[in-house]
């Protein structure tokens, strides 16, 4: 029987939120006042039947690729939905990492795949090893899925690597997708898209989590024209056509995405010191640590973390987000880039709660 939910995204909608809440995963809601945008000029129906150009052409134009290659999606979820559905078919293996994002395995297993893992060692720094993906592949091997930068860890993934997972696929006729929404969270020396790096790479992004813009549900996809066509037709039976006025909205947000993404950075910067400094205080916990992302994966020296975080929120007010999400329990993920003063008394909380 096919897996029909995603126990990670229940547990985000119904139970994540609390007064000081480290379980964000983007920074924080992006002001849309700030937006310079005549929402006059917002219409409720428009010419989007398989992409709305103009959105479609600041998207091509970001990547410096072609239109034809980029298909629209609501948010990196979907477009991680329809790329998979696009490329596998039941009892097709996928090469998942792990740790990985709960959704993407979700997708995976619910599309009828026969789910094969490969290993990012806390050891190595989470770091995607070539060796481990090549020991694992075979020739059933349809499709291997990475996150960059990493989800939870925020670890950036170089292009060399990437390269050598590119060398692999091709050796049996399969893809890699490459889910790069944390990506843009590179501040300097932003890493090109992987998409670049061959044509079994396919890409997702949107502008959830490094913008602010999660509300507009603006995800694409990148995709060799033949198959990103192909995704198009399969999205009429998931999704049809997007809301017209949030692709509008989209459009004005790709005119602005610098000093939008600069107006997050300087949050998600400020929280990074702080929290550098709560894990020089603190022994009971320790993270491999990043200089980009928005979020960090941390590991309880001792003891149950669901229990932890369980007393963490009825006792101090504070949420983080548990580990077995990305299968690993003794861990749990806390965002940045929302708030700094709420960030701030919430590693406080946290840090009596260790105490205690």
């Amino acid at each position: 029987m096919r897996h029909k939910q995603s126990e990670y995204m229940h547990w985000a909608k119904t139970q994540s939120r609390a007064r000081f809440n480290l379980a964000t995963s983007g920074v924080g809601a992006f002001p849309f006042r700030d937006l310079p945008f005549d929402f006059a000029k917002l219409e409720i129906h428009g010419d989007n039947s398989y992409g709305y150009r103009p959105l479609l052409g600041a998207i091509a134009a970001k990547y410096g690729v072609d239109p034809d290659c980029v298909v629209e999606a609501s948010g990196t979820s979907m477009a991680n939905h329809l790329a998979m559905a696009a490329i596998i078919e039941p009892g097709d293996d996928v090469l998942i990492e792990h740790p990985a994002y709960g959704p993407l395995l979700d997708a995976a297993r619910y599309l009828g795949a026969d789910v094969k893992r490969f290993p990012r060692t806390e050891s190595s720094g989470f770091a995607v090893d070539p060796s481990e993906i090549r020991r694992s592949i075979t020739p059933r091997t349809r499709l291997i899925v990475i996150t960059n930068l990493h989800n939870p860890s925020s670890v950036l993934t170089p292009e060399s690597v990437l390269h050598n997972v590119g060398d692999i696929a091709r050796s049996v006729g399969a893809y890699v997708l490459v889910d790069e929404v944390y990506l843009d969270a590179v501040y300097e020396g932003t890493p090109q898209t992987s998409f670049h790096l061959g044509p079994e790479f396919v890409v997702t992004n949107s502008l959830t989590k490094v913008y602010g813009l999660s509300g507009l549900r603006c995800g694409w996809i990148l995709a060799q024209p033949d198959l990103a066509r192909k995704m198009r037709l399969l999205n009429d039976v998931f999704g049809a056509t997007t809301v017209h006025p949030a692709e509008i909205l989209s459009v004005a947000a790709f005119e602005n995405l610098d000093p939008i993404r600069e107006r997050a950075r300087r949050i998600v910067e400020a929280d990074r010191m702080v929290l550098a400094g709560f894990l020089e205080r603190h022994r009971a916990v320790s993270a491999v640590r990043t200089e980009w992302g928005t979020t960090s994966f941390l590991r309880l020296a001792s003891g149950d973390a669901d229990a932890f975080l369980a007393k963490l929120r009825a006792d101090y007010e504070t949420s983080a987000v548990p580990g077995r999400f990305f299968e690993m329990p003794t861990h749990f993920r806390i965002g940045m880039g929302v708030d700094s003063g709420m960030f701030a008394e919430g590693l406080r909380r946290m840090g009596e709660a260790l105490h205690d």
